[in-house]
């Protein structure tokens, strides 16, 4: 659910296109789950906070492709105690939004990339991940919009925020307000998108444009029609979860990944990732992630890292996909029995961003499962073992309990 757990060594065009269409079938639709939504510029002060620090947002370097940006440099922004949580693989916004309504709760106004499942399909066999990242960059861009005018933080924390939502959510059915995901706008991505999508992002098993190595990725632009985001105002946090946690490094790289440089970090001051591989694997999943790791994303980056990790789910007793997941992960060919981790992030992998984040920090979460497998359509057939432990109440980082475990590090 949460990653792809079971290594490709080869296959058929036929079966990836069947695959396609089944889930298309399923999960078709354009999104747009909760209406119109209005711009709320005033619910920048509620969510501010003075950094410890200043951070300087890192200039790209001349041998790479210019970011893509309406813009020019931008000036030194403030940081913002907000964030944008980016889910995992084959997951949506649906799956995330209990954990940011929590953050939101606990005074972390917290927003998730708004894409369904099924828009992942273009990605399966460990292709490109631009579309994700043209996802991330659109949601980052609309928070860092509305989060900054540090001053009057206290006088306004509630006060500025339900006035910002109050027009937004005059036609909720429960009234309910401080949602900051009403901030982000809709974007038109429609299945004929997804099928073009499909055939054209390059990389993966299947090699797609002519080869899995993103430095050699020919030009493919995803479709979707974004709506431009006002000029930001302030730094937001980005919390990845699973594939989400690397994908969001590769947002914050100046470097050139499949035709454009995001260099994200001019955005974000922190990235937490949740159960994230980080560490180098065989096949072509993990060429993305072989990708980031040569290069060194230290502190002059002005972005703080920490990668959690949970432990306690061994690949020896866990149940098949724990075991599949572990050896998937492993960069030395093994049956997955001897690692242990979160039931599909061994936590090697999961901690090994510090070894390319130098100034990362690491959590090690005992008894934390990766994902809230009883909560969602499918997890008995997918992973009945873990969803077993999460339905006798074995944690994963969604939990308010663990939540503050990490979340106090914002």
């Amino acid at each position: 659910m949460t990653r792809h757990v079971s290594r490709i060594r080869g296959g058929s065009c036929v079966s990836v296109w069947a695959s396609l269409f089944v889930l298309l079938a399923a999960h078709a639709r354009a999104y747009a789950p909760n209406g119109p939504r209005q711009p709320a510029a005033q619910f920048a002060r509620c969510v501010a906070f003075s950094p410890n620090r200043p951070r300087q947002p890192a200039s790209p370097s001349a041998r790479h492709a210019a970011p893509s940006h309406q813009g020019g440099s931008l000036p030194s922004l403030p940081n913002v105690r907000a964030a944008v949580i980016v889910p995992g693989f084959l997951t949506g916004q649906d799956d995330f939004r209990p954990l940011a309504q929590s953050l939101t709760a606990m005074g972390i106004p917290a927003v998730v990339v708004p894409m369904p499942r099924w828009h992942w399909l273009p990605c399966l066999g460990g292709r490109s991940m631009r579309p994700m990242l043209e996802r991330i960059d659109f949601t980052v861009r609309h928070l860092a919009a509305v989060a900054g005018e540090l001053g009057d933080f206290e006088r306004t924390t509630v006060e500025a925020l339900e006035e910002s939502l109050d027009e937004a959510l005059q036609h909720s059915e429960d009234g309910k307000k401080k949602d900051p995901q009403l901030l982000i706008p809709d974007f038109s991505y429609n299945p004929l998108d997804c099928y073009q999508d499909f055939r054209n992002n390059p990389g993966g098993v299947l090699e797609v444009g002519g080869s899995a190595e993103p430095d050699n990725y020919p030009l493919w632009e995803p479709k979707g029609s974004f709506p431009t985001a006002p000029e930001p105002v302030g730094k937001v946090a980005l919390i990845g979860h699973s594939a989400g946690g690397w994908i969001c490094r590769a947002y914050l790289s100046d470097r050139n990944y499949g035709g454009k440089s995001y260099d994200g970090k001019r955005f974000i001051h922190s990235l937490i990732t949740l159960g994230s591989p980080h560490g180098n694997a065989p096949g072509p999943a993990f060429k993305g992630i072989e990708w980031l790791n040569n290069e060194i994303m230290d502190s002059s980056s002005g972005v703080r890292a920490l990668a959690v990790g949970g432990k306690g789910y061994r690949g020896d007793s866990s149940g098949q996909l724990t075991q599949n997941a572990y050896s998937f992960c492993c960069p030395v060919g093994s049956d997955g029995t001897q690692y242990d981790g979160d039931g599909v992030t061994p936590i090697e992998s999961a901690l090994a961003m510090k070894d390319f984040v130098p100034h990362a920090d690491t959590m090690i979460l005992d008894d934390v499962g990766h994902f809230c497998w009883s909560d969602v359509l499918g997890g008995e057939t997918l992973a009945p073992e873990l969803t077993q432990y999460h339905k006798e109440g074995r944690p994963w980082y969604g939990d308010e309990h663990i939540i503050e475990k990490w979340a106090g590090w914002l």
